[in-house]
């Protein structure tokens, strides 16, 4: 398992996810003054990533304007993307 910086742009998320405005608010403002605390998880397949968690956290990203977002990568194979998006 690896933790880096990713471009927002660069991570897939296949699986749509409701978020609560006012937790993505509260996450702006946290983010904003004291970085991002905890990484997401994304999955890294073929050289492609692919978040399936941290959807509020992503979400307060986007709308702060940040390019990247620091990620706990773990490479997997195309089996274990199928069990996600299945």
């Amino acid at each position: 398992m690896e933790i880096k910086n990713i471009p927002l742009s660069q991570i897939r998320r296949p699986l749509p996810r409701q978020t609560d405005p006012e937790k993505v608010n509260q996450l702006m403002q946290s983010i904003a003054e004291e970085g991002l605390r905890e990484p997401i998880d994304v999955l890294e397949v073929d050289g492609n990533y692919y978040g399936f968690s941290g959807c509020h956290r992503f979400a307060a990203h986007q709308r702060l304007g940040k390019a990247t977002i620091l990620c706990r990568v773990r490479r997997a194979p195309k089996s274990v993307l199928a069990k996600h998006i299945a």
